[in-house]
C-alpha cells in the first residue's frame, strides 16, 4: 500500500494507509492530498451566452457543447488534467498556466478516442479541504474567483470544457455549489463533489477519510439539473469521486437528472492489481457513466491508453493527476 505525501504546513495533511478507516490490502490508496487555497477575489460576475435564454416544452437547446452537441456521451471522451491554480502539489493542471498546460493535455488525451471524438477538460478544484477551521469553521477555502475566472474563459476560447471540484470540509456541497454559479450557468462547465474531503461532524481534512449521503448528492444534482433546464444548456458533467464504498454510503440512492451526465469516478493509486481491486469492487456501470484516474507519479505500472480501452466497462472519463 502507498502511503500518502505530506504537504506544506497550511494545508491538509497526508493521510496514510494507517487512516482512520483500514482499506483492505488490495485496495488502491487514496489520492494524494490538498493544498491550501488562495483568499477569495471579489470579481464582476459573467454572463453565460446561454444565461438569457429559457427553454419551452420540445425547444432546442440555445448552447452547445464545445465541439458540438448537447450531448456529452456517447459521443464523447472525456480526458481531463486535474488541480487547482498556481501549484502543482495537487495535480497536473497547476504546473503551469492553462496555455502552457493545454497542449499537453490534447497530446495526453488523443490515444483515448477508442472510437470517438475525444473532449478535453481541465478539472479545476475550486474549494480546497484545509487542515485548519478557517474564518468560517468549515476547514474549505475557496480559490480567487478570479482564477477561476481564467481557466472558465481560456478553456471557452479554447472549445474546453471545465469541471469545478469541490471539497467542502465540515461545509456541505450545496452552498459552494451555489457560489459557483456564475461559471455554472456557462455551456461548458460542469461540477464533481469529492466525498473524501466532505467531514463527517467534529472531523478533521487529512485525519479522516470523508463521506457523504445520498440527500445532500441529490440537492446538488436537484440544482445544477435545474440551472441546465432553466437556462436552456447543453448536458452537463456530474461527477462523484470515490476509491472507498464509505465515501458513498448509499450510492444506490442516488437519483438521475435528466440534462446531466452523472460520472462515478474510481480514484486511488497503486500498483495495477490495487487499482483493479478498487474498480471491480466500486463500479456501478447500471447507475452511472465512468470515470477513472491515472497518477503520473504514484502510480506503479501506470495503465495507458490501450490498457484502458480493453477495460470492461471502459471508462468515459479518464483524468490525470
Amino acid at each position: 500500500m502507498l502511503v500518502r505525501r505530506a504537504v506544506t504546513v497550511l494545508a491538509v495533511a497526508a493521510l496514510a494507509a494507517c487512516g482512520t478507516e483500514e482499506p483492505s490490502a488490495d485496495e488502491a490508496a487514496p489520492s494524494p492530498a490538498s493544498a491550501p487555497a488562495s483568499a477569495p477575489a471579489p470579481v464582476t460576475p459573467s454572463v453565460s451566452p446561454a444565461a438569457s435564454t429559457s427553454a419551452g416544452p420540445g425547444a432546442t437547446p440555445a448552447a452547445q457543447l464545445p465541439l458540438g452537441g448537447t450531448k456529452i456521451f456517447p459521443d464523447y471522451r472525456v480526458v481531463a488534467y486535474y488541480g487547482t491554480a498556481g501549484t502543482a502539489t495537487l495535480g497536473v493542471l497547476g504546473e503551469g498556466s492553462p496555455d502552457k498546460m493545454l497542449p499537453k493535455l490534447r497530446a495526453a488525451a488523443k490515444p483515448f478516442a477508442g472510437g470517438r471524438k475525444v473532449q478535453v477538460a481541465y478539472e479545476l478544484i475550486a474549494s480546497v479541504a484545509q487542515a485548519g477551521p478557517g474564518k468560517d469553521g468549515d476547514y474549505s477555502q475557496m480559490i480567487a474567483m478570479n482564477k477561476i475566472q481564467q481557466y472558465v474563459d481560456q478553456a471557452r476560447r479554447n472549445k474546453v470544457l471545465v469541471i469545478l471540484d469541490l471539497q467542502p470540509g465540515r461545509g456541505d456541497f450545496l452552498p459552494q455549489a451555489r457560489q459557483l454559479e456564475r461559471f455554472l450557468v456557462q455551456p461548458h462547465v460542469g461540477l464533481a463533489l469529492d466525498p473524501e474531503w466532505r467531514m463527517p461532524k467534529g472531523k478533521v481534512p487529512g485525519k479522516t477519510i470523508g463521506r457523504v449521503g445520498s440527500a445532500e448528492v441529490n440537492r446538488v444534482s436537484d440544482y445544477v439539473a435545474g440551472l441546465v433546464k432553466r437556462h436552456n444548456l447543453p448536458e452537463k458533467l456530474f461527477v462523484l469521486h470515490q476509491f472507498r464504498s464509505s465515501m458513498l454510503p448509499d450510492v444506490a440512492r442516488i437519483q438521475k437528472r435528466p440534462g446531466l451526465a452523472m460520472v462515478q469516478h474510481v480514484d486511488g493509486f497503486g500498483t495495477r492489481s490495487e487499482k483493479d481491486a478498487t474498480w471491480n469492487r466500486l463500479r456501478r456501470p447500471q447507475q452511472f457513466h465512468l470515470g477513472y484516474k491515472l497518477f503520473y507519479d504514484e502510480d506503479i505500472k501506470r495503465y495507458g491508453a490501450k490498457d484502458l480501452l480493453k477495460f470492461k466497462n471502459v471508462p468515459e472519463l479518464v483524468s490525470f493527476q
